[in-house]
């Protein structure tokens, strides 16, 4: 499978480009900066240099490129506009739609609702708190969410909880929030289960 993958040089995205090309899939990397992408992965990838936020560079690598799959595993990080979720949901979606990509494996955090969430006294306290520590984000993630349901594509969003670094251990929860879940994951597993998203076509 040819996939383009965006937030490749996050925490989560190096553990899933690693397993993705171990995997024998075509990755095709769209970062900021190609500096930050290990040099034992690069030469496994073909990297498009780029700003998630302007539609123009998110098309002109979809011009340049075959790709059956799109992954983004982007996250907010310290400095990061309040925006950058949606903003690139809005490029994303817009580049596949033109180049008749249709679909997208999207990851968000488990504070985005979604159908079928029993929310646990605890996750409504984690959910206050994230609102008010950062709820402009918080709120951008949600209208990534809704351009992403409301696109047409084949879609599949995986809300994760408070994401860990460690091994990949195999051993994961999945489910909606309140039902079944954790309070934590880590990294490498949740890269694991989407790379398992992608392959199974999962849907919902």
């Amino acid at each position: 499978m040819r996939m383009m993958v965006f937030g490749a040089t996050g925490r989560t995205g190096l553990p899933l480009v690693r397993q993705a090309i171990s995997a024998d899939h075509s990755v095709i990397v769209f970062v900021r900066d190609a500096v930050r992408l290990p040099n034992d992965l690069r030469e496994h990838v073909t990297i498009f240099e780029g700003d998630v936020m302007n539609p123009e560079d998110v098309r002109s690598a979809f011009e340049r490129s075959e790709v059956d799959a799109v992954v983004s595993v982007l996250g907010p990080a310290k400095g990061s506009p309040d925006d950058l979720m949606a903003k690139a949901a809005d490029a994303i979606l817009s580049g596949m739609s033109a180049h008749d990509v249709s679909r997208l494996v999207w990851m968000t955090g488990a504070g985005v609702p979604g159908d079928g969430d029993k929310p646990k006294l605890m996750n409504h306290v984690i959910k206050g708190l994230l609102t008010v520590i950062s709820g402009k984000v918080l709120k951008q993630s949600e209208k990534a969410a809704e351009a992403i349901r409301e696109s047409g594509l084949e879609w599949t969003i995986v809300r994760v909880p408070m994401l860990v670094d460690g091994e990949a251990s195999g051993a994961y929860r999945v489910g909606r929030v309140g039902v079944g879940t954790g309070a934590k994951l880590i990294r490498a597993d949740g890269a694991s289960y989407i790379l398992r998203v992608l392959e199974e076509n999962k849907e919902v």
